[in-house]
C-alpha cells in the first residue's frame, strides 16, 4: 500500500471558479479576498492543520483554463513544497475543467515527494446549501489525516483518482464520477529524466478530435495544417473508425509522416481500446494511430502535453505514450 503523508502545513492556492464567486452585472465571476471567507467556513473545526493561502492571478473562471495557466499552477505547487516547505497542496478550482487540470498535473508533477488534492464547489461559498463548506474541510481534513503523494481529487466525501474521473452533470452535489475505463499498459520503463517535475516543460498543441458517422477527412488535415503537434482521436467502441474511407486513412499517414503523434481513445464510460480486435482498428494501427488503452480524454491530453512539452523525440514519445506513467493506463 503507498505510504499516506498526514499534512502539518498547507499550501492553499485559490485560481478562481464556483467557489469564490460573486454575482457580478453579467453573472458570477470570480472574486478576490477568498481566504477570509474560507477561514470563515473552516472556523471552530477540529482537525485542520496549519495552512496558508496564495491567490493565483489572474482568478479565473475555469471555462478559460489553458495549459499556460497549468505551467503558472506547476511552479506554485513547486514553490510551496520545494521553496515553502509546506507537506500538502489543496488547490480550488472551477468544476468546469478540473478534471482536466487534476489529470494534467498527475503528469507533470511525476516525482512530487507531497499530495496535491484538488475540489470546488457547484454554489458559491455563502450561498443557500452550499456545498463548499462540506468540500473545504472534507479536503483539509483528508490531507490532515494523510494522502499518498501525487495528485487526487476530493468532492463531496470521496477521494477521486483524476486519471479516470469526468464531470458528467452540470448539478448536484455529485458532478464527477470514476468512469471504468481499463487496459493498454505495456511492461513499465524507466522514466525519461526530461518528465520529472523539476525539468521545465514547453507548451505543445494538442488537438481533439470525435468521430461520428460520415466524419470527413477535411477535418483531420484542417488539423494538420493549424500545426496540432499530437491529436487525440476519440473512436468509437474498442478503438475503430472509418477504415473504408481511403481519405480518412490517407490523412492519418501524412499525420504520422508530419510527427503529429495520434493517439486513440475510446468516446465510450466503460472499456478502453484495442486497435487490434477489428479490422476497422488495425487500420489505423497500421497508419500510425497509437493506442490510448483505457485513458479518458482529459488523461490523454495531459499526457501528450507532458510527453510533447519534455522536448523528447518523436520516438520516445511514441513509445511512451503506451506505457504506464502513473496510473493512466492501469
Amino acid at each position: 500500500m503507498a505510504t499516506v503523508h498526514p499534512a502539518r502545513k498547507i499550501m492553499v492556492l485559490y485560481t478562481g471558479g464556483t467557489i469564490g464567486m460573486q454575482a457580478g452585472a453579467n453573472g458570477l465571476a470570480p472574486a478576490s479576498g477568498f481566504e477570509q471567507r474560507m477561514r470563515e467556513q473552516l472556523a471552530g473545526l477540529a482537525g485542520i492543520p496549519l495552512w496558508q493561502f496564495r491567490e493565483m492571478q489572474p482568478l479565473i473562471d475555469s471555462a478559460n483554463m489553458t495549459p499556460h495557466y497549468w505551467q503558472h499552477l506547476r511552479e506554485a505547487i513547486i514553490d510551496a513544497v520545494d521553496g515553502q516547505g509546506c507537506d500538502a497542496v489543496l488547490i480550488l478550482h472551477g468544476t468546469d475543467t478540473l478534471a482536466y487540470s487534476a489529470a494534467a498535473m498527475c503528469f507533470q508533477l511525476l516525482g512530487l515527494g507531497a499530495p496535491v488534492l484538488f475540489t470546488g464547489s457547484m454554489l458559491p461559498a455563502g450561498v443557500a446549501d452550499s456545498d463548499a463548506g462540506e468540500n473545504l474541510a472534507g479536503a483539509m481534513q483528508a490531507l490532515a489525516s494523510g494522502l499518498p503523494t501525487g495528485v487526487q481529487l476530493y468532492f463531496h466525501g470521496e477521494l477521486l483518482n483524476p486519471l479516470r474521473t469526468a464531470k458528467v452533470r452540470s448539478f448536484g452535489r455529485h458532478p464527477f464520477v470514476t468512469l471504468k475505463r481499463f487496459g493498454g499498459a505495456k511492461p513499465a520503463a524507466p522514466v525519461p529524466t526530461q518528465l520529472d517535475y523539476r525539468q521545465a516543460k514547453q507548451l505543445a498543441n494538442v488537438a481533439v478530435l470525435p468521430l461520428v458517422p460520415g466524419f470527413n477527412a477535411r477535418l483531420l488535415h484542417a488539423v494538420l495544417d493549424s500545426g496540432a503537434q499530437g491529436l487525440i482521436l476519440e473512436c468509437f467502441g474498442s478503438g475503430t473508425g472509418p477504415a473504408d474511407n481511403p481519405d480518412f486513412l490517407a490523412a492519418l499517414a501524412q499525420a504520422q509522416t508530419r510527427g503529429v503523434v495520434v493517439v486513440a481513445i475510446t468516446q465510450c464510460h466503460e472499456g478502453g481500446v484495442e486497435l487490434d480486435v477489428y479490422e476497422a482498428g488495425s487500420r489505423l494501427r497500421q497508419v500510425g494511430v497509437l493506442s490510448g488503452g483505457g485513458m479518458t480524454r482529459e488523461a490523454a491530453f495531459g499526457k501528450l502535453q507532458l510527453l510533447l512539452g519534455a522536448g523528447l523525440p518523436c520516438e520516445a514519445i511514441r513509445r511512451l505514450i503506451e506505457q504506464d506513467l502513473c496510473g493512466e493506463l492501469r
